[in-house]
């Protein structure tokens, strides 16, 4: 993908921001992908940012639904990414899948297929190590790991309420799931 590319596809996104107030906007497979945003979703990336800050080495930091283009075709904006802090300093709006040390995505309705079957390829053939699924409506945490150029070739299901651990580049990282908020509608 060259320069222009990826400046035309986040310029695409960003003239969107401001018109569709309550929906996140990604381009997943050459297609603009609009979610809404619902309370628990924000509520488990505020749960799980914080326990992980915590935790990550000094020298890693965050970013939260900020542009990171992988291709012509897509351009995603994950709910929280673990990324060298030095670069978080930049403060750019866009950032290369290539920095991404752990990768976090929090399903909702509109994003079943695209945060567990498309990211979890993308993800994976980019080489990103770690890869954590929330669902709120599952009552569950996916971990992916061991990335292959099929997908990741490691996963772990584990049932909110348990507490789980991701050994990461960034440390050695305690996540409880005990806490994290699920739809009311979801099966017990």
């Amino acid at each position: 993908m060259t320069v222009s590319e990826i400046d035309r596809l986040h310029s695409q996104l960003s003239r969107l921001e401001g018109m569709f107030p309550g929906y996140r906007s990604e381009i997943v497979e050459g297609a603009l992908m609009m979610s809404p945003v619902k309370p628990h979703h924000a509520q488990t990336i505020r749960l799980v940012w914080n326990l992980l800050e915590a935790q990550v080495e000094t020298e890693w930091g965050f970013i939260s639904d900020v542009a990171v283009p992988f291709d012509d075709a897509n351009e995603f904006c994950p709910d929280l990414a673990v990324i060298p802090e030095a670069e978080v300093s930049k403060n750019l709006s866009a950032y290369g899948p290539e920095l991404i040390e752990l990768v976090v995505e929090v399903v909702s309705p509109s994003s079943v297929r695209n945060d567990y079957e498309i990211k979890d390829t993308a993800y994976a053939r980019r080489g990103i190590p770690h890869y954590l699924i929330f669902d709120p409506y599952r009552r569950q945490c996916v971990t992916l790991w061991n990335p292959g150029p099929d997908g990741y070739r490691g996963r772990d299901v584990i049932p909110y309420g348990k507490t789980f651990t991701v050994d990461s580049g960034a440390g050695r990282l305690a996540i409880d799931t005990s806490r994290l908020p699920v739809d009311p509608r979801s099966e017990a």
